[in-house]
Parts: structure tokens; C-alpha cells; sequence
């Protein structure tokens, strides 16, 4: 199971992230951040989606090519996360809802980069380190 620990991200992230999280609370929002590191293994299991396995493709990243996948030695430094909005308890999966675009906002004044607004493959729960690539 991939890992919900902010202590998992790169230590400039972590800070963004709780950052996102404050900002998005000052707005009314709950934000969830619900994986920051996952293994090689998890990776692998999310590319077989719409490939070898039932359902839409949910990622293009290979194992080790993830930003979710990254490690310093032993210790994970994963340079993206995934989160969501709560309202009343639930999860806003609807990317179509409003809260999507402020958080969206909220991650991008940051600094981050919100897979949100990319072109190929739209995903409104990842934000990730700008002009940092994998090593």
C-alpha cells in the first residue's frame, strides 16, 4: 500500500505540502493527501491497468519512472503526491467539481506543478516538484 506519509516526500516538498494543505484549509477545503511514496512493486501493478489488467490507464510511468517511486539510498524522498478534496466527510472524485480548480490554484501559487493542467494525461490529484527529474 502506497504510503500517506507527508515524512516520505523530499523535504522541500513535505514543506509545500503542508503548505497546500494550510492554504486550502484557510478556503474552506479539506485537502487529503493520500500517497506520497509507493514501491517499485505498487508502480508496477498501477502500469498493468488498461494494459494487462481491467480498466482505463491510470498512470505511464513505469517502475522507477514514477515521481512517486523515488528513493535517497534506503530512505524515500518521493518528489510528487496525490491528494483530494473532502466535503462532509467523503471524497470529490468529480474533477468537474469547483474545489478541484481551488486546489488546483492553490498548489500552482506554491510552486508546484498540477498534473491538472497538462495536455497528454490530465490528473487532478497529482502535484509534483517543478523542473526536478527523477535520479
Amino acid at each position: 500500500m502506497a504510503s500517506r506519509r507527508l515524512e516520505d516526500l523530499d523535504p522541500v516538498l513535505r514543506d509545500l505540502a503542508q503548505r497546500h494543505i494550510q492554504a486550502c484549509a484557510k478556503l474552506g477545503i479539506d485537502l487529503l493527501i493520500y500517497c506520497t511514496n509507493r514501491s517499485n512493486a505498487e508502480q508496477a501493478e498501477l502500469y498493468t491497468h488498461g494494459r494487462t489488467a481491467p480498466g482505463k490507464i491510470v498512470t505511464y510511468a513505469k517502475p522507477g519512472e514514477s515521481k512517486h517511486n523515488i528513493s535517497k539510498g534506503v530512505v524515500p524522498m518521493a518528489l510528487a503526491y496525490d491528494c483530494v478534496p473532502i466535503r462532509a466527510g467523503k471524497a470529490i472524485w468529480d474533477s468537474d467539481d469547483p474545489e478541484w480548480q481551488i486546489v488546483g490554484r492553490e498548489g500552482e501559487r506554491l510552486g508546484l506543478s498540477w498534473a491538472g493542467r497538462w495536455v497528454n494525461f490530465r490528473e487532478f490529484p497529482h502535484f509534483e516538484l517543478k523542473g526536478v527529474d527523477n535520479e
